[in-house]
């Protein structure tokens, strides 16, 4: 594993974007695995800027995106496909297309699983993934529990989760309960694994995920089993290790 220590979060998001930025640069072919929430936005702001000097090209990059909560439709403000469109996909030349979120409005969302896990093959899988980390240390809406999940499936978000994410809605009442989200399986067979962490309230699960045990009950500590990971994070987050 690599850890990039940043002074702030401005820092942070400029390094993880040099190494997503380096990876459409050598392949312009990339498959591009991303994760929403606050974190990596200003790695996406740092994106875009760049591609309205020239620097980067999307014209041929594929993405694939972590997860999406369930019963939320793509134009909803707190849908996962819409933090998407407005944080990079309406800003750069990607083809829509070319990009793919998990299908919350599906009758069957067990079905939509199965066609989410067959759109990653169809690609020939996930040349970098971007992580976030929630505070008990779930990566997608891998939530803590007794056994890893493989891959895509339909997730109970714990309370934790829920609590998180309320203050993107007008009230905790309204945050999805479920979500489809990849698996382990999923995220560890990318080639390349990006983690962002960031803030001092971090810091414990940070520490838990890369030095401590390997366990399902720490969703994240999966990545210490990964031959390239790129954890990048500001001075805070990475106080404890």
């Amino acid at each position: 594993m690599r850890i990039y220590v940043a002074e702030s979060y401005e820092n942070m998001s400029r390094k993880a974007a040099n190494i997503l930025s380096a990876q459409v640069i050598l392949n312009p072919n990339s498959v591009l695995g991303l994760a929403t929430g606050s974190t990596p936005i200003g790695m996406y702001k740092q994106l875009v800027s760049w591609y309205n000097k020239g620097d980067l090209d999307f014209s041929q990059v594929k993405s694939v995106n972590l997860d999406e909560y369930v019963g939320l439709s793509p134009d909803h403000d707190q849908s996962y496909r819409y933090f998407m469109q407005k944080n990079l996909f309406d800003h750069v030349n990607i083809d829509p297309a070319n990009t793919n979120v998990p299908d919350g409005l599906a009758a069957d969302p067990d079905e939509a699983c199965r066609r989410y896990n067959q759109i990653i093959r169809d690609l020939g899988g996930i040349d970098i993934q971007v992580l976030g980390m929630g505070h008990n240390g779930h990566i997608g809406f891998n939530e803590p529990d007794d056994a890893f999940e493989l891959e895509t499936h339909v997730v109970d978000l714990q309370e934790s989760t829920i609590e998180a994410n309320a203050r993107f809605f007008a009230s905790k009442d309204e945050v999805p309960r479920r979500a489809i989200t990849m698996g382990i399986k999923n995220i560890m067979q990318a080639r390349q694994i990006l983690v962002l962490v960031s803030g001092e309230g971090k810091a414990d699960i940070v520490k838990a995920a890369f030095t401590g045990p390997v366990t399902p009950r720490v969703p994240a500590s999966i990545l210490q089993l990964h031959p390239n990971v790129a954890l990048v994070g500001d001075k805070a987050a990475l106080s404890k290790l």
